[in-house]
């Protein structure tokens, strides 16, 4: 079967649902081609730290009703070490900005709803996805659905299907620059059914490792450990686990997070990677496909959120006026916004976590680290810039 559309996107996560929707509210068609099932976007459990200009585009593109219902807005985070938290109080610092917790999980839901309302499709399930003529005036996306096979004409193709995709690799080689970065740790994540004992998020420098209380309800706490990037989870009981983080982020003062039954429990390995340029011919990447940072600065979904901001706005000034300039720019806007933010989680990374030798001098070197930010104003209102996010043009 063959169809045709404006914008043909590949991938049904974040990036690919809030583009298709921007693209809905200015009057350009387009298609989703998704691999996986929808429970399958949908259940992913991913990132939940939501910045200023995030919030702020949900509720101005329409679908942040729940948001501003269920979110929960924080004003700054804590840091931990040597026993004691410190608060980072991002609105006195940056005029007024701050973060809101809100699962990724729930924004998909949000906006499938929305994009059903809308009446355009997502096609979920389909095989064997592959993108064509990209140098091109009319691109193509053609995959297996149903038992049939299908190809999807259109003007552009959105690469949103993450850093696993088949987008990025589509690009020839030696067309694209690839910036990357292994580190020697990973993150055991776990969702518990325990109310969050902290009114805002806990990052802690211990000799043992990082550690991080989060959380994604008022009943659900998130909370991770640092440890090898290939560490068995066998070994990890839940008693283990929550002696490891009671040991990492608990305080002189007595608090620490409270326990409950572990819903969910993975390791996740972490590095850095960035493409030049996110696009080729009539493809453009957004989010993973394009980058992908260490999650310590909780960047991830605000980046791909910022990438499908700047190229919605591109399509439109195609589309109504006929003008490419912004299509020929966005690699060049988003990548300056995409590399500030590698900076700023390399930064967090290497100042909240053990290195693999875990020298007593570099635990020393963090304190001090972690000291100066303390009692400069200049390094604190850096930290919440970067973490709340910098206004979007």
């Amino acid at each position: 079967m063959r169809a045709q559309t404006q914008v043909g996107i590949v991938g049904a996560g974040p990036a690919g649902l809030f583009l298709g929707h921007l693209l809905h509210l200015e009057g350009i068609d387009s298609v989703i081609v998704e691999s996986r099932s929808r429970e399958y976007t949908i259940e992913r459990v991913r990132a939940g730290v939501l910045e200023q200009s995030t919030v702020d585009l949900m509720i101005e593109a329409g679908v942040g009703e729940r948001l501003r219902r269920e979110g929960m807005r924080h004003g700054g985070i804590y840091l931990a070490f040597l026993g004691r938290r410190h608060r980072i109080d991002f609105e006195e610092l940056t005029g007024g900005r701050s973060i809101t917790i809100y699962g990724q999980n729930e924004i998909v839901k949000d906006l499938i709803a929305a994009r059903y309302a809308s009446g355009r499709p997502i096609l979920y399930g389909a095989e064997s996805v592959s993108v064509e003529n990209l140098e091109t005036a009319q691109a193509s996306i053609r995959f297996f659905l149903n038992g049939g096979e299908h190809e999807i004409a259109c003007d552009f193709v959105a690469g949103c299907d993450g850093a696993h995709g088949i987008c990025r690799p589509s690009i020839p080689e030696a067309c694209l620059t690839v910036y990357q970065r292994e580190y020697p740790f990973g993150w055991l994540g776990i969702l518990a059914n325990a109310a969050p004992s902290s009114d805002e998020l806990v990052y802690a420098l211990h000799k043992r490792g990082f550690a991080l209380f989060s959380m994604r309800s008022p009943a659900v706490t998130r909370l991770y450990l640092q440890c090898a990037p290939d560490e068995a989870l066998e070994g990890w009981t839940d008693d283990r686990i929550w002696q490891e983080l009671v040991m990492r982020l608990g305080t002189s003062d007595g608090w620490e997070p409270n326990r409950g039954e572990i819903l969910q429990k993975g390791v996740t390995g972490m590095r850095s990677l960035v493409v030049e340029p996110m696009c080729h011919g009539r493809l453009f990447l957004a989010g993973d496909a394009a980058h992908v940072v260490p999650p310590t600065g909780a960047k991830g979904l605000n980046l791909a959120v910022g990438d499908v901001r700047v190229l919605a706005r591109a399509l439109a000034e195609f589309y109504q006026r006929g003008r490419m300039d912004l299509l020929d720019r966005y690699s060049d806007r988003c990548l300056q916004r995409v590399w500030r933010a590698q900076r700023f989680s390399w930064w967090m990374t290497s100042m909240l976590h053990r290195g693999a030798e875990g020298s007593e001098f570099d635990y020393r070197r963090q304190v001090a680290e972690l000291d100066y930010v303390l009692s400069s104003r200049a390094a604190r209102t850096s930290l919440a810039e970067n973490y709340a996010g910098m206004v979007l043009d």
